[in-house]
Order: C-alpha cells, then sequence, then structure tokens
C-alpha cells in the first residue's frame, strides 16, 4: 500500500487549506479545485464532502478514483476510496480536535456527511508531483 511520508502528513494535519481536484469523466483533466477538511488518523488521510454523498466532487472522486490535491504547499496525484464505516468514530474525534469552535463542525459530524468519508492516498506508479516547501520536486511516499 502506497502511502504519504510521516512528514508529508504532518505538515498536511497542521494545515488548513487542502484543495481536491478528482479527474472529470474523460479521466485525464482535473476539475475544479474545492478546499475541503482534512484530517490525519492512523497515518492515513481522510476527508468528508460537507454535501455529502451528493457533492459534485465526492460523486467525481468516487466515479474516477483518481486526481490531484493540493495541500500544505504542495500537489500530490491522489488516489480517492470510499472508507464511510471503516474509522469513523476516530475520524469525528479528529474533526473536533482541528476544527472545534467552527460553526461548520457539527455539520461534518451528522451521518450523511459520514457517509460520504474519503480516504486519500499518493497514486502508485504516477509521476511524482508534489513540490518540496522550496518548490523542488520532492518525494511525498514512503
Amino acid at each position: 500500500m502506497t502511502t504519504f511520508s510521516s512528514d508529508t502528513l504532518a505538515r498536511i494535519a497542521e494545515s488548513d487549506d487542502l484543495h481536491v481536484s478528482p479527474f472529470r469523466g474523460d479521466g485525464t483533466t482535473y476539475g475544479t479545485p474545492t478546499w475541503i477538511w482534512s484530517v490525519v488518523v492512523d497515518d492515513a488521510l481522510f476527508v468528508r464532502a460537507y454535501n455529502g454523498t451528493a457533492s459534485r466532487w465526492y460523486q467525481a472522486a468516487m466515479q474516477q478514483g483518481a486526481g490531484r490535491i493540493s495541500a500544505a504547499g504542495a500537489e500530490h496525484e491522489v488516489t480517492f476510496r470510499a472508507a464511510a464505516g471503516e474509522a469513523d468514530a476516530e475520524i469525528d474525534a479528529a474533526y473536533r480536535l482541528k476544527y472545534s469552535g467552527s460553526p461548520y463542525l457539527r455539520p461534518m459530524l451528522t451521518a450523511s456527511t459520514v457517509a460520504a468519508t474519503v480516504e486519500i492516498r499518493p497514486r502508485p506508479g504516477g509521476a511524482p508531483s508534489s513540490r518540496n516547501r522550496d518548490g523542488r520536486p520532492g518525494s511525498d511516499v514512503d
């Protein structure tokens, strides 16, 4: 299994700037970046669609299974995998910790939003597209 490096996960976990761009129907063109909340649980990166499984980016991510994220100053070619029901309580707790005090937290913990939980992993075998903070090409996987 391909995973993000611990350094990359730590940078993403500390940031609040993750944008997701699943491929469009042609499988090669990236969709419009959508800003979403992200959390790291047990060395894995998770996101949820605020509007549940009907969300346009969620539908594209599940249909295409791949795309790109931009987070913590780097871009990463990724895969998307439905992850609802696998670690819901732990992901809920991570959302509560990272986004406490936000008026948008409660909707991220509803049944419809939890059903739209996605695990994001680096795309195996893809050409690395991430860049280190200084702009140099870098490895984002272990």
